[in-house]
């Protein structure tokens, strides 16, 4: 279910953490938490749980959904034409096997992290990068989501290769844009997190650590 379409994003403007050539979206702390507003999807009969932990590599957020949709989202600006690189550290302790992800009842995920691009007036005009961990397809697939074609799914980590163990990816955000929705995008304007089982009815745990964006 695209959270961006159903959901308003939280309107909160970060202090990222910028550095020579990389900018940190998400400190994962208490204060930063406690700021975010968690945002249950529409129809949903619970949402996602959202806790903070820590390890060796620092603070992750785990996310426990359980037939629950919801969110947290970041309006934040980042310089596609300087950092166009998506990073993402993530790890699913618990995934949803067997779904049809690319169907209405099977749209959940056990992790996905929302890239927006604003294109209009309302958040019904908004574009879409769903990167997706799957439980079912492979690394490189993509589709259309089955809510609307104005957000992608693209599957950059699977339980099939990797279950339970941490795992980091990345993704040329401006060339996806490019490349899914035909548009030349400079500046994304929002990220998000979810972890979402509403449609499957189905439980996920997992875990989401160190995403910022990098010039290469």
């Amino acid at each position: 279910m695209n959270f961006f379409i159903r959901i308003f994003i939280v309107y909160f403007i970060i202090n990222t953490l910028s550095f020579a050539n990389e900018v940190k979206v998400f400190n994962f702390t208490e204060n930063e938490l406690s700021i975010l507003e968690v945002r249950k999807v529409r129809g949903a009969d619970n949402k996602t749980v959202y806790t903070l932990g820590s390890n060796n590599n620092g603070n992750f957020l785990k996310a426990v959904a359980d037939n629950a949709a919801s969110g947290l989202g970041k309006e934040v600006k980042i310089n596609l034409n300087k950092t166009p690189f998506i990073n993402i550290t993530w790890k699913i302790e618990e995934d949803l096997a067997g779904i049809k992800e690319d169907t209405k009842k099977g749209h959940d995920f056990s992790a996905r992290v929302f890239a927006v691009k604003k294109t209009g007036a309302t958040p019904l005009s908004n574009r879409a990068i769903n990167y997706v961990f799957s439980s079912n397809s492979d690394i490189g697939s993509n589709w259309p989501s089955p809510y609307t074609k104005k957000s992608m799914d693209n599957v950059l980590s699977t339980t099939k290769n990797n279950f339970n163990e941490w795992v980091t990816v990345k993704a040329n955000v401006k060339e996806d844009f490019k490349r899914f929705h035909n548009l030349d995008v400079n500046e994304l304007d929002g990220l998000a997190i979810m972890s979402d089982t509403d449609n499957s009815k189905k439980k996920a745990v997992a875990y989401y650590q160190n995403i910022y964006f990098s010039a290469e």
